[in-house]
């Protein structure tokens, strides 16, 4: 068998050992012989302690694989086969930012959904196009798999003004409710067939059994009905409050974790503004665990996956990231959930735009499982998603402030109006040293803010 290169862009992540275990585990099925793992000079300590532990574990593995580090992204680039990226402009301070600038004005800040997620956008969309360039000229044959949140919006970046098709977007939240479904029915997930269909973090699903049965309705009796004595244990990073019963019952599908930013936005701000005032948001408990998560990377014994990454919010991301490539490397059509072209796989949706749906992945990369039309509840949320993220990145790319002030006012978790322009601005501010194509609109927001 050909023997693979594969980069990690972002190397330094505390999610690595996720992926190097996912990579030792079939290393049988694709033989890895290069790992080049790259971060930026911030991130130089977390990739020379992170790297010196992946370097333990393939030891440990017993298997002929050189893992490099380096802050050089073009060395690594040249002849790659798979690249993946994982990384976070900003670190996890701008995530803070990202979080409690929001939550100052009554709003919900969150990672991926909301302003905070429009400004990660913003952040990131420069550099995948960035990479896409290095990767045209140093290996155009090769796969970009992106993982870096919002990945569906990094991934439209990445195919509609990179130009780069070989671009699928993961998330590891659709495995997780598999999982859910298996322990509500009480059939292994290997049983079952599932089906999603939205945006990434923003995506319903259905599932059947093997008889071909579907029992939809009977995982929301379960997991959503209040009388049900059966519990279930959601995200790390997203607080389990209840959805309506009633709703999803109506609904007939099965929301996501992210829903509850949409259905229970009351609630979910409620909780968010009780821990901004502790100082306790997301952000800053995870900047803690992942010190923690640090330190034990650091001891020269430890040469496997420690159980606490698991709290870290990205459980199972190595079976989702390994095996996408391994159904490419193999052409196996394993059926997984990615962030690809509709193609008229959501028949509400326009052609060419990028959704999250179950897929076949193979050697010629995901090929959509047909969804059809939602209903009309569904189909009013997905088609406003859409436009709003459409939106976002054609603001992130082009930095056109008309377009980011526009993406705020439409984005249901932000008020519009003056709030909407008041937040845009502070956040623009609060991260310029990340905002290159919107520098001249700071220059002048700092100016007024002067006077």
């Amino acid at each position: 068998m050909k023997k693979l290169k594969i980069v990690t862009i972002g190397g330094g992540s505390s999610y690595t050992p996720e992926l190097m275990e996912g990579f030792i585990k079939r290393y049988k099925e694709f033989p890895v012989s290069e790992i080049w793992l790259v971060d930026i000079e911030e991130g130089r300590e977390k990739l020379e302690i992170v790297g010196a532990m992946a370097k333990r574990m393939w030891r440990a593995s017993g298997y002929p694989c050189e893992v490099h580090l380096t802050l050089n992204r073009r060395e690594a680039l040249k002849n790659a086969d798979f690249v993946t990226t994982q990384f976070r402009v900003g670190l996890l301070d701008a995530r803070i930012k990202d979080e409690r600038i929001p939550l100052k004005y009554g709003i919900l800040g969150q990672e991926t959904n909301g302003a905070g997620g429009m400004l990660k956008a913003f952040r990131t969309v420069p550099i995948i196009l960035d990479i896409i360039k290095d990767m045209k000229e140093l290996c155009p044959e090769a796969w970009l798999i992106n993982f870096t949140n919002p990945s569906g919006m990094i991934t439209e970046a990445a195919i509609k003004y990179g130009g780069f098709e070989k671009t699928i977007g993961l998330c590891n939240v659709p495995l997780r409710y598999m999982m859910m479904a298996s322990e509500a029915l009480d059939i292994p997930v290997a049983e079952l067939d599932f089906k999603f269909a939205g945006l990434n973090h923003f995506h319903w699903h259905r599932v059947w059994d093997k008889t071909g049965k579907e029992r939809t309705d009977e995982v929301i009796e379960v997991v959503y009905n209040p009388n049900s004595t059966k519990e279930f244990k959601g995200m790390e990073n997203i607080k389990d409050i209840k959805m309506l019963y009633e709703q999803i019952k109506d609904l007939g599908l099965l929301p996501c974790s992210y829903h509850r930013y949409y259905y229970i936005m009351d609630e979910m701000l409620k909780d968010e503004l009780e821990e901004f005032k502790k100082g306790e948001t997301r952000a800053e408990i995870v900047k803690k665990l992942e010190a923690q998560l640090f330190e034990l990377y650091k001891d020269p014994k430890l040469n496997y996956k420690p159980e606490q990454l698991s709290k870290r919010g990205g459980a199972y991301y190595s079976d989702v990231a390994c095996e996408i490539i391994n159904s490419i490397y193999n052409d196996k059509g394993t059926t997984m959930v990615v962030s690809t072209r509709n193609n008229g796989t959501i028949s509400d949706l326009p052609h060419e735009c990028i959704v999250e749906v179950s897929s076949l992945i193979t050697s010629r990369g995901p090929q959509p499982l047909n969804w059809g039309h939602f209903d009309s509840a569904p189909r009013a949320l997905v088609q406003h998603m859409k436009g709003m993220e459409e939106t976002v990145t054609k603001a992130a790319v082009t930095g056109d402030y008309n377009k980011a002030l526009h993406a705020f006012i439409i984005n249901p978790l932000v008020p519009s109006g003056k709030i909407a322009k008041t937040l845009l601005d502070e956040m623009l501010v609060a991260h310029k040293k990340y905002l290159p194509q919107f520098r001249e609109k700071i220059t002048q927001l700092e100016a007024q803010l002067s006077h």
